[in-house]
């Protein structure tokens, strides 16, 4: 007599738990390469990326890296080579890092008469933005090179012609030869630090003053451990160190400014990683992810890992963090913290990230493969619009998380995504079972055909197990009134159960899903197996 098994898809990717463990945990996903958690239940393959610009992939500077991004006005900064461009539209950039004053000597507001200011050993890229009164906010840069003072950028004006705003650049001098790697905007304030010639020293700007750090307000502070990275964070500005992390608390009281221990026993490995999400900040530790959240204790500070469930590959970033470009954001739209990391001289389709979906919950994991981010941004536009860029190695910046394939230089790439279950019992590990069909719950967003695979007793080659099968077409349902002719199906559902007929037997079976196309997203909810069981071994 058949009975049933169902698969509900929530949990997310968890490689942190052997077979066994995993007998009784269907929902979780042992593979979850291009997919992303649905908040709400399901795996969704994730979109691809397209050219910013285009068909044709545009580069601001040549085939040197993309540095660092930054969502600004209507368009995206970005740094490459030894220079700073702006793009509204991505075909054609406007380079901004320009000299504070013209060859006579005299300042000006724009940048006509005005030469170019090469930042020499430009490294990868921070960015700040002060709201100022400004039409976009007032931007600062630092970078990891080794001769760079951070970079001061404005821009005013609303044409639709980019060539008739009016912008102004310069360099802000901090401290003799200070050249730091990390900035933030804290309480009208500019900090930086991470400059190679003082490491444990951060310094603060005037009050509304952020180009100037001889002004009133301004001051320095040394630590005992090199700082790494650097976060506004409710009301205090929260510094990560090496080993170690601490807070600054009351920048604009000089009576009573300090410096007070988070923790002496946990710091960051990358700042790069550091992002703030759901009312904490993330970041890279060498025990995993971790977020700092404030408790109903005042001044407390709560220390908590987040990526238990993916500590494997988590532990193999940490232990190669040296030879790894780390770049991440955050999807406000999605609720998603995304972590990309790739070697500096790694093709594409070897480059890998994690994306972490905040759910009821907490966090769930997924994995990408083939984004190769080594900048990355995500932020809001002049009109409130969530814009998420990244930029390669090769100089190519792209639109990120968009449309149904992977376009790297351009030329459109299938994406390889894969969803897993761990191998299981039925919950009886005593019988085989017969399997006769399955029927899985997908929520498509176009047309595609993903393919199923069944291995049956942890994928044992001395019995016989089934060929892949390819599952019937599904077909965007049609929308009266919205929808294109010829390209949707009349009578189509919005969550369709798709029927497959399936061969073999064992005591455990695994599902494999999986589709290499430029097809649409679509979702799997979960997964009902019909099954024979067979007497007691």
């Amino acid at each position: 007599m058949s009975q049933p098994f169902g698969i509900s898809c929530k949990g997310g990717l968890n490689t942190n738990l052997n077979q066994l463990e995993l007998l009784g945990q269907p929902g979780f996903a042992v593979a979850l390469s291009n997919f992303e958690v649905d908040p709400d239940g399901g795996y969704r393959r994730i979109n691809g990326y397209t050219a910013f610009g285009g068909g044709s992939a545009a580069r601001p500077n040549s085939s040197n890296s993309i540095l660092g991004l930054q969502v600004y006005a209507d368009g995206v900064i970005a740094c490459s080579g030894t220079n700073v461009y702006f793009s509204q539209d991505g075909t054609s950039w406007l380079q901004i890092n320009r000299a504070s004053v013209d060859a006579a000597g005299d300042n000006y507001s724009t940048f006509t008469g005005r030469s170019a200011a090469a930042r020499t050993s430009q490294g990868q890229a921070n960015f700040a933005i002060f709201e100022g009164n400004t039409d976009y906010g007032e931007v600062v840069i630092t970078d990891e090179g080794s001769g760079a003072k951070p970079m001061y950028f404005k821009m005013t004006g609303t044409g639709a012609n980019v060539n008739t705003r009016t912008y102004f650049a310069k360099e802000i001098t901090v401290s003799g030869t200070v050249y730091p790697k990390y900035c933030v905007i804290h309480d009208k304030h500019l900090v930086v630090a991470g400059a190679a010639t003082a490491p444990n020293t951060i310094y603060y700007s005037g009050t509304n003053d952020i180009d100037d750090f001889t002004s009133t307000g301004s001051g320095s502070i040394v630590l005992d451990d090199k700082v790494v990275g650097i976060r506004s964070f409710r009301d205090d500005l929260i510094i990560f160190c090496t080993n170690s992390i601490y807070k600054l608390q009351s920048i604009n009281d000089s009576s009573n400014i300090k410096i007070v221990p988070i923790t002496k026993n946990v710091g960051c490995m990358d700042g790069a990683s550091i992002q703030e999400i759901a009312g904490d900040l993330v970041f890279l530790s060498p025990d995993g992810l971790r977020t700092i959240a404030g408790t109903t204790r005042i001044g407390d500070v709560e220390l908590g890992s987040v990526s238990r469930a993916i500590q494997s590959i988590i532990g193999n970033i940490a232990a190669e963090i040296n030879d790894f470009v780390i770049s991440s954001a955050v999807l406000r739209s999605k609720s998603q913290y995304r972590l990309f990391y790739s070697k500096a001289d790694a093709s594409t389709s070897s480059s890998k990230g994690v994306i972490g979906t905040i759910t009821p919950n907490g966090f769930e994991w997924s994995e990408t493969e083939g984004i190769q981010a080594h900048a990355f941004t995500s932020g809001l536009d002049k009109d409130g619009l969530e814009k998420t860029f990244h930029g390669d190695k090769d100089g190519y910046v792209y639109n990120h998380d968009t449309g149904n394939s992977f376009n790297p230089a351009g030329t459109a790439t299938d994406i390889s995504a894969r969803y897993e279950t761990p191998f299981l019992d039925f919950g009886d590990a005593g019988t085989r079972k017969t399997i006769n069909y399955t029927k899985i719950s997908f929520t498509p967003e176009g047309q595609c055909q993903p393919t199923l695979r069944l291995r049956y007793n942890y994928g044992d080659t001395t019995i016989p197990q089934p060929p892949n099968y390819t599952l019937d077409q599904i077909q965007e349902p049609a929308m009266f009134g919205s929808s294109k002719f010829n390209a949707v199906a009349f009578g189509a559902s919005n969550d369709p159960l798709v029927r497959q007929a399936v061969q073999g037997s064992g005591d455990t079976c695994n599902f494999r899903i999986y589709s290499i196309d430029q097809n649409a997203p679509y979702a799997i909810n979960g997964i009902y197996a019909d099954y024979r069981p067979a007497g007691r071994r």
